[in-house]
């Protein structure tokens, strides 16, 4: 019998690429439209797009942080739209650039609430302190990832690279719980 698999939702994608090129960040924020820099604040520019919804931090040395897109093919287009606006700034910058993703930030859950003192017994390094933070923080390391586990069931899993990671780490999760004593079904 094949186990059920989680539903997940991703919440964040975060992918970077190294241009390889410095750029002139006051250029920038005078030629791109709703950027922001305020370097004795943040040393990068801070540029937002709509479509795809993503933001980027921009850096002097070439390097470009893209957070926010929903999923990788959202993050890889906001990437590409990024880079074509800096080149549209008249900055000159690379035609080809790989493009990394760093973390991707995704939520699911299980049909039942969690006990999480229980859970914190059973999985050897989880982290429960309940006066500080309402969730249990569990790592592994292959894939490496970590857990925020909620009583109501809610989980959140940040660290992975591709969304099988994902799926692979919840799936070693949901062993372990088994191990502990703890059986869960996706919600």
């Amino acid at each position: 019998m094949k186990e059920a698999k989680f539903n997940i939702k991703v919440e964040n994608v975060v992918a970077f690429v190294v241009l390889g090129k410095n750029i002139s960040l006051n250029k920038l924020v005078r030629n791109l439209e709703s950027a922001e820099y305020e370097p004795e604040q943040f040393p990068g520019l801070v540029y937002r797009i709509s479509e795809p919804r993503a933001a980027a931090l921009i850096f002097s040395s070439g390097k470009i942080v893209c957070t926010g897109a929903k999923n990788i093919e959202k993050a890889m287009e906001a990437v590409k739209k990024i880079v074509a606006k800096i080149r549209e700034a008249g900055i000159d910058v690379p035609a080809k650039y790989k493009v990394d993703v760093e973390n991707i930030v995704a939520s699911s859950k299980v049909d039942s609430k969690l006990d999480l003192e229980q859970v914190t017994l059973g999985l050897e390094n989880a982290e429960y302190e309940p006066e500080q933070f309402p969730g249990l923080v569990y790592r592994i390391s292959e894939p490496r990832v970590a857990f925020l586990l909620f009583s109501s069931g809610k989980i959140i899993c940040t660290g992975a690279r591709t969304t099988k990671d994902i799926h692979t780490a919840l799936q070693k999760l949901r062993k372990r719980l088994a191990e502990a004593g703890i059986k869960v079904k996706p919600g």
